[in-house]
């Protein structure tokens, strides 16, 4: 099995990194690797699963993000997950919300680390793609040094192709899911000791990355660098990651230029079934910073979800922007 490269990734995003959302995505990136929201093991397994996990051949390589703790349900999920043509199957151990809490999945298995093992080495023996785990330095009054150097290597040991470590503690006592986002310091230094611990293993960093400017400096201590807000809110940060990242010519050069290569996907999408506007809400941040783009999220937001919207409505929208500003911001 050939490692993959790390080295730029979109984090899974629970309502935002959707099919749609990830073609979007792809678009300014061919390098990237693209993460699935994260399905759990008994959606996976009891669901509806071409909703759930149905993507476009475009969004290769993919990586669907797994919750569960049960290790034969994770192999079973795993192996759905392979067949369904996902390139890499990833194990969530990091999200604090208290639904997660509740199924025991997310944060919480980081005080389980060897039930974290065993459900690595079971997706290992089900699945020919690499296994991967997304976890945090620690949660509540863990420490991280120990805490963190235990779950990496009862992973690596049970077979973990690569390690994704959002640098903050989660506090799954005190703190919502969004404080959890922002609040518990950032500690990049302790990733950048488990990759020299690990020196064999790629280690992406994850966790309040604002620009590939950041990703750059991370990218001299770690394999990869995973951004998640900054690159939904602010998508027009992808359209140099082939430039900046990997020495390649961008895929285009104008947000512009990228939202008219996506009509025929949305044209496609329309006649399946999908509202406009199920596309749309991860369009809406194209233009940040640039004249016009107020009145294309305006347009966007009141004709978007309107009955019978159609691609004519994002050209439409898109004609607000001013296009010798755009150049400017190129």
């Amino acid at each position: 099995m050939t490692i993959p490269d790390y080295r730029f990734c979109v984090a899974p995003m629970m309502d935002w990194t959707d099919r749609h959302c990830r073609v979007f995505h792809r678009l300014m990136s061919r390098r990237a690797r693209l993460y699935s929201e994260m399905v759990t093991t008994n959606a996976v397994i009891h669901g509806h699963r071409e909703r759930l996990l149905g993507f476009d051949a475009v969004e290769h390589p993919v990586a669907l993000q797994l919750g569960g703790s049960d290790p034969a349900d994770l192999a079973t999920a795993a192996r759905i997950g392979e067949d369904f043509g996902y390139d890499e199957i990833n194990l969530n151990v990091g999200c604090p919300s208290d639904r997660v809490k509740d199924g025991r999945f997310g944060a919480c298995l980081m005080a389980e680390p060897a039930l974290v093992a065993e459900g690595v080495a079971a997706m290992k023996r089900a699945v020919r793609v690499p296994v991967t785990v997304k976890c945090r330095i620690g949660i509540d009054d863990q420490d991280p040094e120990p805490a963190l150097d235990t779950i990496a290597r009862a992973v690596v040991a049970a077979g973990a192709d690569a390690l994704i470590v959002h640098a903050r503690k989660a506090w799954l006592n005190g703190l919502s899911p969004k404080e959890n986002r922002d609040i518990p310091p950032l500690d990049y230094e302790r990733v950048y000791r488990l990759k020299a611990a690990l020196p064999n293993v790629p280690i992406i960093i994850n966790g309040g990355i604002g620009s590939l400017a950041e990703a750059r400096q991370h990218l001299r201590h770690v394999d990869g660098v995973m951004l998640g807000r900054a690159a939904y809110h602010d998508p027009w940060r992808l359209l140099s990651v082939e430039s900046e990242l990997f020495g390649e010519p961008a895929l285009f050069s104008s947000m512009k230029d990228v939202l008219t290569a996506m009509l025929p996907y949305i044209s496609d999408q329309i006649a399946r079934g999908t509202r406009l506007h199920a596309i749309t809400r991860h369009l809406v941040g194209a233009f940040h910073g640039v004249k016009g783009a107020r009145a294309f999220r305006r347009h966007l937001s009141e004709q978007g979800v309107k009955a019978g919207a159609g691609v004519q409505v994002l050209i439409d929208a898109m004609a607000q922007v001013d296009d010798e500003a755009l150049a400017a911001a190129a």
